[in-house]
């Protein structure tokens, strides 16, 4: 469910803006996505696991403000990172 340090760094380089960007809007999706994946397959497993189920919600609103804040600033950047992550449709 979480992410270990070397799939930190994996999603950091594979999508960061400069050399050392590691907050940017584009990482923080990135990584949520990740932990949501995981987390949803765990809950496809533990299916009474609601403290869980919770926090995957919180993390999919985390993750839908920060998608629409970068839509509002950037319409490329926002598409881009839509279709390099295949969300959204």
């Amino acid at each position: 469910m979480t992410l270990d340090t070397a799939d930190k760094q994996k999603l950091i380089n594979t999508h960061q803006t400069h050399g050392t960007d590691t907050g940017s809007p584009e990482v923080q999706v990135a990584m949520l996505t990740e932990r949501i994946s995981r987390l949803s397959s765990h809950l496809q497993q533990n299916n009474h696991d609601f403290s869980s189920r919770q926090g995957l919600l919180k993390m999919i609103g985390r993750r839908k403000r920060l998608l629409g804040y970068m839509r509002s600033k950037s319409e490329q950047r926002y598409s881009e990172i839509i279709s390099k992550l295949g969300i959204r449709g």
